[in-house]
Order: C-alpha cells, then sequence, then structure tokens
C-alpha cells in the first residue's frame, strides 16, 4: 500500500490537471452509471483519484463515499466539492481491505480506472460483492493490459523500475468477466469503447 500511496501523492498534482483523453466515452460512461442511481441511493467509490467522478454522480444519489490511496489525491478532491458546493459526498483514506465498511451497506460500488491497478484482482471484486446490498449493482471501467499493443506491455516494466508507472494486473476481458462471475456478478451492460478497455455494470444476485 505504502509504495502505490507514494505514487499517486507524488502523481496528485499532475493527474488532477490532465484533461480526459476520451471526453465523448466519458459522457457516456456517466450517463449509463447515472441511468441506475436512485436518488435515496448509498455509493461507495473506491480509488476516486481527484473526485471528479463522484462529484458529478454525487447529484444523483443520496451519498456517495470516495476513498483513494492518496492523501494529496483526496485533498484535491475535497477542495473540488467545495468549489462545486457539493455536500453528500465524503471522502476517505484508505483500500477496500484497510476501510472498516459494513457488509452488505451500499446500492453501488464504483470501481473506475483502478481494477488493472490492483495487486490481488480477484479479492477485490470478492470485496465488492460483500459490501453491496443484494441486487447492488458494481460499475468498472478497467484497462485491459492482455490486450493492449504488445510493445505497450514491454513498455511498462521499464516504466515500472524508472518510477514512472504503478503496479499493473494483466488480464483480457474473459479472465475479468470470469472473475465478476466467479465472484456472484451477473453482467448487466458491457461497453468498449476500444479494445483496450471496458466499462462494466454488474450486478450483485438478488
Amino acid at each position: 500500500m505504502k509504495s502505490a500511496q507514494q505514487f499517486w501523492d507524488k502523481a496528485a498534482s499532475r493527474y488532477s490537471r490532465s484533461p480526459i483523453k476520451d471526453e465523448k466515452s466519458y459522457q457516456k460512461k456517466l450517463e449509463v452509471t447515472q441511468q441506475y442511481f436512485r436518488p435515496d441511493w448509498s455509493v461507495l467509490e473506491f480509488g476516486c483519484g481527484t473526485g471528479s467522478t463522484a462529484i458529478i454522480h454525487a447529484p444523483h444519489v443520496k451519498h456517495i463515499l470516495a476513498t483513494d490511496v492518496s492523501s494529496k489525491m483526496l485533498e484535491i478532491a475535497e477542495q473540488k466539492a467545495r468549489d462545486a458546493g457539493v455536500e453528500n459526498a465524503s471522502f476517505q483514506q484508505g483500500t477496500l481491505d484497510s476501510l472498516e465498511l459494513e457488509p452488505e451497506s451500499f446500492d453501488a460500488v464504483l470501481g473506475l480506472n483502478i481494477l488493472h491497478l490492483l495487486e490481488d484482482v480477484e479479492s477485490a471484486i470478492a470485496r465488492v460483492n460483500q459490501l453491496l446490498k443484494p441486487g447492488g449493482v458494481f460499475v468498472s471501467n478497467t484497462a485491459l493490459i492482455a490486450e493492449m499493443k504488445f510493445y505497450w506491455r514491454l513498455l511498462i516494466p521499464i516504466m515500472q523500475r524508472l518510477g514512472l508507472a504503478p503496479h499493473v494486473s494483466v488480464f483480457s476481458k474473459q479472465a475479468l468477466v470470469s472473475m465478476l462471475s466467479d465472484a456472484g456478478f451477473s453482467i448487466d451492460y458491457e461497453w468498449q469503447p476500444g479494445s483496450e478497455w471496458v466499462y462494466i455494470v454488474a450486478r450483485k444476485s438478488a
């Protein structure tokens, strides 16, 4: 956890200034996600970064708890929320494993651009299932490292040794779908804006 925290603390300022690479796809994912939300819902987002997506979603639910391993990311997120006048979003430092969260306490869990950065993806998905109420949804947007061009897969370890890239887990879309299924989810919605990313809404059995 510590090395990940250090990496993202160092990257926080630059990350917060980075433009969205595919605005059209981002807006579609926001729209689809919000179609699932209800005004009385409690939502968890883990790996929230600087909080932009949590702040956008907050008006559509009762409360959103946004978490991240990086305190620097969360400082920026909290300021963004204050600037936007958003009062029903709270921010907490930690990981799915370290945070004391009640089982079956969330209607939706968001894991956006984060699963491929985790060391144990299967355990994270199982933890998400535990935290969701029956019938709740897990919304993920994930890089498929296994389906990236070969030269990128060669470059990533070099960048990691130079401190320019974090840990990444290598899996395909089919492997991700299998992990979700094994954890007790059914796929409710799936969309790929490109071969190297997949957006999935998975539902916990009722």
